[in-house]
């Protein structure tokens, strides 16, 4: 039977992630900008999330979860085939389901859109977008959260999306980025943030809507939520004091920019573990995540030469994948885990961990390479040279922000 508190708390989360691209996904990437390309930002994001909410009624909600096999969803829940108003998931609506899966699809494709911003054709980022969420985003979903899926059969954990979220979208941006070629200015000149302001009240919005992105996976208003949501804060609490502490070491002065980055991180690498771990482990994920995505930042720039512009891959690749690695530690009862399915240990589990990050990095690499020359050969991937000089409110769009 429906349960009314459970769907009335999923119904909750669901609003609260769609709230983390519209508006704080949009508002956190449109200040890292310069001001002439602010407004294509907040376009490319509201755009993605249309298009990913249409394609995710039509045919990719059916391929993330639908009946089909291991690896991919049949066609049987397209248009929401079968579903009425009485159909249940679980002990919820499945349109709620639907619906809280889909604002997942939602912000993922909209998280590349940090790696190509100042530079790229509108057309292309919407003929990516909607190819990448049906050949990338829904195979993985069912791979790890459909109950037939291979990994999901197989044990790994990846609670709210390490994996199916982070990874996913930080690799393909990375990929990206290096195919489009780097901002005419990089690395030589590149122009600070031009509303600080902006981008914390961005990631602000991002932080309280992550309490529905990790506590609503739960599916129930239940103990798991709550402390879901409770290692959550602490995670990005503690990633944000300590790239603040680095940055203050390095530059002599915290930055706002800064610790609002590392609440990020800190966001993205306690996601796969948000239902496995304990206080503790939040801490350890949280401090680990300060440091090492810290680190990835100037190595992708300064040292890969990528113009992933606003560090897509440092952020939410690396920590996602720092999660996924470390819940296989952390997940132990006797630093507050849940504790280790029957015959699993912290080796076994971290083998199973291994195996499904080498299985979505190929499938992201590889669908990533094919999409962007389809994209390239077709519509085209780049604006020209006068129109990125100009800024892309104007060129692309036809407006100005003021």
């Amino acid at each position: 039977m429906i349960d009314t508190g459970n769907t009335a708390w999923i119904i909750t989360a669901t609003a609260l992630v769609l709230f983390m691209t519209l508006p704080g996904l949009a508002l956190f990437y449109g200040g890292l900008v310069r001001k002439k390309n602010v407004l294509s930002v907040l376009m490319q994001c509201i755009s993605v999330a249309c298009l990913a909410s249409v394609l995710w009624l039509v045919i990719g909600y059916s391929l993330a979860f639908g009946d089909g096999n291991q690896w991919i969803g049949d066609t049987s829940k397209m248009f929401l085939s079968g579903v009425g108003r009485d159909t249940l998931s679980g002990d919820i609506p499945e349109t709620v389901f639907f619906a809280f899966q889909m604002t997942f699809a939602v912000i993922t494709p909209a998280l590349i859109v940090g790696a190509y911003v100042e530079r790229i054709k509108f057309s292309a980022v919407l003929l990516f977008s909607g190819l990448w969420l049906l050949i990338v985003y829904a195979p993985v979903t069912h791979w790890i959260w459909a109950g037939n899926g291979w990994l999901f059969q197989a044990g790994l954990l990846d609670f709210a999306g390490g994996l199916v979220v982070h990874l996913t979208a930080g690799s393909s941006a990375l990929v990206l980025a290096a195919m489009l070629g780097p901002r005419s200015t990089f690395p030589l000149q590149v122009d600070p943030p031009h509303n600080p302001a902006m981008v914390m009240i961005g990631a602000s919005m991002l932080w309280v809507g992550w309490f529905g992105f990790n506590a609503g996976s739960a599916l129930a208003a239940d103990g798991n939520a709550g402390m879901a949501m409770v290692v959550t804060h602490i995670s990005a609490a503690t990633a944000s004091l300590v790239w603040m502490l680095m940055d203050w070491s390095r530059f002599g002065k915290p930055t706002l920019i800064g610790l609002v980055t590392g609440t990020i991180a800190g966001l993205a690498s306690i996601t796969p573990a948000s239902g496995s771990v304990g206080p503790i482990g939040a801490l350890i994920i949280g401090a680990s995540a300060g440091i090492i995505c810290y680190l990835f930042v100037n190595i992708v720039k300064n040292n890969l030469k990528i113009d992933d512009s606003l560090d897509v891959f440092a952020v939410h690749g690396i920590g996602g994948l720092l999660g996924i690695i470390l819940v296989a530690f952390l997940v132990d009862a006797n630093i507050g885990g849940a504790g280790y399915a029957d015959g699993i240990n912290a080796i076994s589990q971290l083998m199973i961990q291994l195996k499904g990050t080498v299985a979505v990095l190929v499938l992201s690499v590889v669908a990533t390479i094919v999409i962007t020359y389809v994209v390239k050969l077709t519509v085209g991937l780049r604006v020209d040279d006068s129109s990125e000089v100009e800024g892309l409110d104007i060129s692309s769009h036809g407006e100005t922000n003021g």
